[in-house]
């Protein structure tokens, strides 16, 4: 159906104005979202929705409006451990606890504070313009994005059992690309990703006696060097994959040699196969080259995994030609797939229904013209700016949601 969206006035604007400035000061880390899940659900319980709380600190809203398809939203909700330097007058000043006790600053470096504001202006809109559609809209609002435990948690906490399943799942991510302007990709949009630590032993000995030492140093080095070689060498040139070591850590004095040492690797790829081939080289070359050094094996443990994140074809061309009627032809970019992960193919993964996910600029041109490169998400000056920002996502998914639901001329 072609779509058309209710109209928007001053008063969302200020509204959604004050949402983003709230969320934006008030970021808090992966699964521990609990002040943030209050906040939506005291605005969702004020705007009539049925509510409950999932997967810990995730929140589900659902919204009814007669007899009709229905369709889910999603919204992340976690901020990054970033220190702030946008120089915002609401800049967040936060600060939260790593899962190893770590006291850090916080912030909403990656837009889900975005994401949230066009969800909840979102539902705020559909009960103000109820005669512009028929059936229930589900607002998951999920927490843990970051870590690839929110999606994961809210489905074993029964999100399906406790809301209405969908005919289709949609979900979009700000980024640092054109106001008005919507990256979409048809098929697989998202890599697979794994990251692990591996903690290598050796045996501790005095700098001068590197013969009674199995040094762990030297072993893990050996080990990140290895490692390159797997897509250089055992993935096919056709196909694509990325292994990077992140963090690599051991010692503590220059005249010591070192009994462990860890560091993290994390693995992204499209292909299944590729994948299991990528993953088995890892642990292949660690455990060799332990045994190439006469160490101990290496203790490999798993920090996350997140899964393909794949556009049903027949549902994604159709929200293109649907952004390209509310938003311009010329704003609908098809994009090859790109390698960030994302955990919200499993929402709808896990009913077996399509689901579409979608980028949205969020920079003006005014702004790209007036730097040299604009900073993009997980960046410590990551600021969209917010007034277009917001609106562009919010036409981008009145635009989808209407797709299925809305009633012809309704809207009028």
């Amino acid at each position: 159906m072609t779509v058309t969206l209710p109209p928007t006035d001053d008063t969302t604007t200020r509204t959604m104005q004050e949402l983003y400035r709230h969320l934006h000061a008030h970021p808090e880390l992966s699964m521990q979202e609990t002040e943030t899940c209050a906040f939506l659900t005291r605005r969702l319980d004020d705007l009539g929705l049925e509510t409950f709380r999932c997967g810990g600190t995730g929140v589900v809203g659902i919204l009814r409006n007669g007899a009709g398809p229905t369709v889910a939203y999603r919204a992340d909700t976690d901020g990054l451990p970033i220190q702030e330097e946008t120089g915002l007058d609401y800049a967040s000043t936060a600060r939260g606890t790593l899962a190893d006790g770590t006291d850090v600053p916080a912030m909403h470096g990656c837009g889900h504070d975005t994401h949230m504001t066009v969800a909840l202006t979102l539902a705020e809109h559909l009960v103000t313009h109820r005669s512009a559609w028929a059936g229930t809209v589900v607002f998951i609002f999920q927490p843990g994005e970051e870590t690839g435990a929110g999606a994961v948690a809210m489905l074993a906490d029964g999100l399906w059992d406790r809301a209405p399943r969908p005919e289709v799942v949609y979900g979009q991510h700000v980024w640092p690309g054109l106001v008005g302007t919507v990256d979409i990709s048809s098929g697989v949009a998202m890599a697979m990703a794994d990251s692990w630590k591996v903690t290598v032993h050796g045996r501790q000995a005095h700098g001068s006696q590197p013969d009674q030492s199995i040094d762990a140093i030297v072993l893990g080095a050996h080990m990140v060097v290895r490692l390159q070689t797997i897509v250089s060498r055992e993935v096919h040139p056709m196909k694509a994959a990325v292994v990077t070591v992140g963090t690599f850590h051991c010692g503590l004095k220059e005249n010591i040699i070192p009994a462990t040492a860890e560091f993290t690797v994390n693995v992204r790829t499209f292909d299944v196969e590729v994948r299991t081939r990528v993953l088995d080289s890892l642990r292949r070359i660690i455990a060799a080259e332990a045994q190439a050094s006469g160490a101990p094996e290496p203790v490999i443990e798993v920090l996350s995994t997140f899964p393909r994140c794949y556009n049903d074809p027949a549902a994604t061309q159709q929200l293109i030609t649907e952004f390209g009627g509310t938003l311009g032809a010329n704003c609908v970019i098809e994009v090859p797939p790109v390698m960030g992960s994302e955990d919200f193919g499993l929402l709808a993964e896990a009913i077996g229904v399509p689901s579409v996910y979608w980028m949205f600029g969020g920079y003006s041109q005014q702004t790209i013209d007036a730097t040299e490169s604009v900073a993009g998400n997980h960046s410590p000056h990551f600021a969209p700016d917010s007034e277009p920002a917001l609106a562009a996502g919010l036409t981008a998914a009145l635009t989808a949601i209407l797709s299925r639901v809305g009633t012809p001329g309704g809207a009028a």
